[in-house]
């Protein structure tokens, strides 16, 4: 049987197509779809050259990719953009990169778009499809199924992976870093594999099998960033392809998951706030969908097959946050749901897993990670409380009924294996290798209280050694949209950070998921604001108990979370020195009244509606970025937007920063000699992506910019930097 992943939840978030406010994904807000594959990251030891085999050094990478640079720092007297040479942003690298390609690194290495089926492990191997003996995975001894370079893509990446059941077909989603668009490729396993088909701009894709043994793809069709077509297709002499079902509604989309034992592929149509399921027979593809619950607004719905019954995570009834129900497969509609478990006050579902005996949870529950193992025999309830360091989970995929394996993982510590043994109802914890970080770091769960007496969590990390915290500089990171967390998965240049003496702050605020559903309602519409007060809030009281100070605090954001960066720029500009922000949507207002752009429907629910709704308009004035500047003081600003991204409009984002330059000028007449201008850079990638997490010309640009404006020395810092990333 094909392994399934856990991914219950997840294969639904990641597929949501935020305004940019991504995530994150996990590429919501999610720019990296999660779907049913993993992420594994070993820890390899070798030299940097073996790195760089078929990929360019860093600094050929940057002279390969244009972009333009715009800096306000001497524009006092005229609106002059001054050009900054790329090259300048990579000196650091050049001074060191001869010496450290000829020596050992330590590096961890990402592979992504991994699946097993049945013996064989299908992934990417350098530009190729490729898949071996499961022993072998880790080996050089593969089978080439399909080279990408046919696709005459520029630098493509396998996104997604899918196997067909029988093992004739695989299944896979292309993208490249520079754009949103995908093509899916089908190829037929033989002693020759051959490409079968190809299908553009597909969203999620499933196999199943019919009565007569053929192998069925059900495939969404992405257009304009919407998702609203389901398509099926077949191939070999019975070829086919034909549309099966398209959602009227703008403001819904739709993606495919098929559950963990295969016998249901689900069709779930979705907006941000409301859900419908309805069951295509994995025996049976060709009959007609079963509707489980017609959609009710503010109701969400997931589901999962274990039994002949349903296990319906769902939010109906009071409280609303989610809680698991029960149904029999033939009596899905909601008057036959039985309540079956629900979660704590505060609590977040990251993720659930069906298994023959058990069902298991994956919780945040007050800023901590929780796995809650439900025996479904007996109905009894285990509950884990995990290491306190941790701060994401990864879901493994894994169909063995005995285990269940997950990573654990935070921003300066990658990810670790354990397992979850049924027999022994214990926690195993993969031994070997310990991360040196965890005795020269230190994790912090803390609160601050906001306007309205709220307490909103957050997480900081430093140095265990670390003397006089408030000399050190703080780096403080926020979203706070959607109902999404805060991304917290490992990231090496925050690791670096951390090593170097920097303090990192993750702010919870309202508007995202860490406390729950309500905890997104109470900063969503009309109630934006309570997400502001929360990151003011934050930043104060890190200052309060002794973390840094204003003029070494630094604010750095993407996507959605620009909202909030932008309105405390202007609001309380005196708490910060810089800014970081990646296509960053900062004029809410003009892009909420175009309902020309591809997802302004999708949004309405996040943001409000300014066009028919006046309530909306006014509010959405009172925080909007954009609409907000004013002579005054504003901290340094370094803004990576990107020239064709669909999700936050580049004319916005240049707006702004036009706006902002021509009120710090204005400020700036009136303060007399020696006043310090902000240095405001528009960094202007080519390309249609949103937000590329591992650019390594993004993520230079961003630490040489903290490092200038903060005034610190970042002889160390790149150095250290490179034993991590991988070129």
């Amino acid at each position: 049987m094909q392994q399934k992943s856990k991914l219950f939840l997840q294969a639904l978030k990641y597929s949501i197509p935020h305004l940019g406010k991504c995530m994150q994904k996990e590429h919501l807000n999610h720019c990296n779809f999660a779907d049913r594959y993993y992420h594994r990251i070993k820890l390899k030891k070798y030299h940097l050259t073996k790195c760089l085999q078929n990929k360019p050094s860093i600094s050929e990478l940057a002279r390969n990719i244009p972009s333009r640079n715009f800096s306000c720092k001497n524009f006092l007297s005229s609106k002059q953009e001054n050009e900054k040479p790329l090259s300048e942003n990579m000196d650091a690298f050049e001074k060191v990169r001869a010496k450290l390609e000829t020596q050992p690194q330590e590096e961890y290495e990402i592979i992504n778009a991994e699946i097993k089926h049945g013996g064989f492990v299908y992934y990417q191997e350098g530009c190729c499809l490729v898949r071996s003996k499961d022993e072998e995975a880790d080996n050089d001894n593969y089978e080439v199924l399909f080279n990408l370079e046919e696709l005459k893509l520029e630098q493509p990446f396998i996104d997604c992976i899918r196997v067909a059941p029988d093992e004739k077909y695989v299944a896979a989603k292309i993208r490249t870093e520079d754009s949103e668009a995908s093509t899916c490729i089908v190829v037929k396993l033989s002693d020759q594999p051959v490409m079968e088909a190809s299908f553009p701009n597909v969203s999620s894709f499933e196999w199943v099998k019919d009565e007569e043994d053929e192998d069925v793809l059900f495939y969404t069709f992405q257009r304009n960033l919407r998702c609203h077509d389901v398509y099926r297709a077949t191939f070999g002499d019975n070829k086919r392809n034909e549309r099966f079902y398209t959602e009227k509604d703008p403001s819904f989309f739709v993606f495919l998951y098929l559950t963990k034992d295969s016998r249901f592929l689900t069709m779930n149509i979705m907006s941000k706030t409301t859900s419908e399921v309805w069951l295509i027979d994995g025996l049976s593809p060709w009959d007609p969908p079963v509707l489980i619950q017609k959609r009710i607004h503010g109701v969400l719905y997931y589901v999962e097959h274990r039994d002949d019954e349903l296990y319906i995570l769902t939010n109906v009834g009071e409280p609303t946050e989610f809680k698991l129900m029960r149904t029999a497969a033939d009596t899905p509609a909601i008057m036959n749901w039985d309540l079956f478990f629900t979660m704590k006050r505060n609590t977040k579902v990251v993720d659930l897993d069906m298994f023959k005996d058990h069902c298991v949870l994956f919780l945040k529950h007050s800023n901590l990670l929780y796995v809650n193992v439900i025996g479904l025999a007996d109905d009894s309830v285990r509950s884990l409380k995990l290491p306190p360091w941790a701060c994401g989970f990864i879901i493994d995929t894994n169909s063995d009924p005995k285990n269940c394996p997950f990573q654990l993982c935070s921003p300066i510590r990658p990810p670790k294996y354990y397992t979850y043994k049924f027999a022994e109802g214990k926690l195993f914890e993969e031994t070997g290798h310990e991360d040196p970080i965890t005795k020269t770091s230190r994790v912090l769960r803390m609160e601050a209280k906001s306007k309205d007496g709220k307490l909103v969590p957050m997480t900081v990390f430093h140095k265990t050694d670390s003397e006089d915290l408030q000399r050190k500089p703080l780096l403080v990171q926020v979203y706070g949209a959607y109902g999404m967390d805060l991304k917290m998965n490992f990231r090496p240049e925050k690791r670096v950070l951390v090593d170097d003496g920097w303090i990192l702050a993750y702010c919870h605020v309202r508007g995202g998921g860490e406390l729950g559903l309500q905890w997104h309602a109470d900063g969503r519409l009309t109630k934006k604001l309570n997400g502001l007060a929360d990151l003011e809030a934050c930043i104060k009281t890190l200052h309060d108990q002794g973390f840094s100070q204003p003029s070494l605090t630094a604010l750095t954001a993407f996507s959605a979370g620009g909202v909030l960066v932008g309105a405390l720029c202007n609001s309380s500009p005196e708490l910060l020195r810089a800014v970081t922000l990646e296509a960053p949507f900062l004029d809410v207002l003009n892009t909420m009244m175009d309902t020309t752009l591809p997802l302004t429907l999708e949004e309405l629910e996040e943001w409000g509606n300014p066009s028919s709704d006046e309530n909306h308009k006014n509010y959405i004035k009172r925080y909007c970025p954009c609409q907000n500047i004013k002579p005054q003081h504003y901290p340094s600003i370094h803004i990576t937007a990107y020239e064709n991204d669909e999700r936050v409009p580049l004319k916005g984002i240049v707006n702004y920063t036009e706006k902002l330059k021509e009120a710090i000028a204005e400020h700036a007449k009136d303060s007399g000699e020696g006043y310090q201008v902000p240095n405001i850079i528009l960094d202007i990638q080519p390309g249609g992506n949103h937000v590329i997490e591992d650019s390594h010309k993004k993520i230079t640009a961003q630490i040489k910019f903290l490092y200038e404006e903060l005034g610190l020395d970042s002889t160390s810092v790149f150095d250290n930097l490179k034993k991590y990333l991988k070129f």
